[in-house]
């Protein structure tokens, strides 16, 4: 099956090596030389999954994730100067899935979109985790709080699924991450941190009641 995704950057000569390489793939790549041509792409067309350049004159990808974010949830693959952490766990906290530095070889960006693609539309067969007024739908990627539904990126909803089948006990801060299954992404010093504070501000854990921190090893989801 084709796929169509959306690269938001501003070098052409990136567009089409990526283009060329991605197309043999069955990739087709749609090429926005900034954001708000980017934005008004995304609002006319379907796309599968977006790759957003972080630093680009004129409206920044930072600016551009909040906004795609503000509208939707399709799959984004965050690209990075190499070294550029506090942009990389901002774009984190922003809603984006996952990153990749710059420079990259084509071979590991297909990889890495094929991750996220693959947490985006995960195989049917999975399960249904409870944990107090918590419930998470595993294969159906849905999450309610008191019955109430909760907008997760799918990274959160990971993170989340891993600390709901080891409730009560401490998942390791360093662990965390494999745990979800989300060895594609790479964690920094405060990769983990980030995303449980997003977890946590989504479920409205403040002061944290929810998801507690055991300081030095990390985290444990309270059973109700």
């Amino acid at each position: 099956m084709s796929l169509r995704v959306l690269l938001i950057d501003d070098d052409a000569g990136l567009s089409g090596l990526l283009a060329e390489y991605l197309g043999q793939d069955g990739v087709n790549v749609t090429h926005a030389p900034d954001g708000a041509r980017g934005l008004s792409l995304l609002e006319s067309g379907a796309f599968d999954a977006v790759l957003l350049d972080l630093m680009m004159p004129g409206m920044n990808g930072l600016e551009v994730c909040r906004r795609i974010r503000a509208r939707s949830n399709v799959p984004l693959l965050m690209l990075t100067a190499r070294g550029d952490e506090a942009d990389r766990v901002t774009g984190l906290e922003l809603g984006a899935d996952d990153y990749i530095s710059k420079p990259f070889s084509p071979r590991e960006l297909l990889a890495r979109l094929r991750a996220v693609l693959r947490r985006a539309h995960p195989d049917p067969a999975g399960e249904r985790l409870a944990v107090g007024d918590l419930v998470l739908d595993v294969p159906g990627r849905a999450v309610t709080l008191k019955g109430g539904a909760l907008d997760l990126t799918g990274v959160e909803f990971d993170v989340l699924v891993a600390l709901a089948r080891r409730a009560g006990r401490v998942v390791p801060r360093e662990a965390l991450l494999s745990e979800a299954g989300r060895s594609d992404v790479v964690v920094g010093d405060r990769t983990v941190d980030v995303h449980v504070s997003h977890l946590r501000q989504k479920l409205g854990d403040d002061p944290p009641r929810l998801i507690k921190t055991v300081r030095g090893v990390g985290y444990v989801l309270v059973k109700g």
